[in-house]
């Protein structure tokens, strides 16, 4: 059995590409909140805006965030809770995958262990 440990992923994080991009969620579960601040699952639609990544100088930037969080966390409607320590993946438009995100989530209220 695996188990992980983390800062819970909340509204208040910072989330960027590798690049640099900003990722921000378009869905968030706003009745479960950690100091005020709505928690993250993944079920959370995430989108990147501002990746300045190129090949051969054409633009392929990062257009969406996947998170794919271990099983056995803790759950919010049936979903994995977000974890800084979540595995994830930024994709461009095409879906070609770009590399894993940079999280800053602030220890903030509480932790999931």
């Amino acid at each position: 059995m695996s188990t992980s440990s983390g800062t819970i992923v909340s509204a208040a994080a910072t989330l960027t590409c590798p690049h640099g991009g900003r990722a921000s969620a378009t869905s968030a579960h706003p009745a479960v909140r950690l100091d005020g601040q709505p928690v993250h699952t993944a079920s959370d639609t995430f989108v990147v805006t501002g990746c300045p990544h190129t090949v051969d100088g054409a633009p392929h930037p990062c257009t969406t965030l996947r998170w794919s969080p271990q099983p056995g966390g803790v759950l919010i409607d049936g979903s994995p809770v977000l974890l800084h320590t979540s595995a994830a993946h930024c994709f461009s438009a095409a879906h070609v995958q770009h590399g894993p995100p940079v999280v800053h989530a602030d220890r903030q209220g509480a932790t999931c262990r």
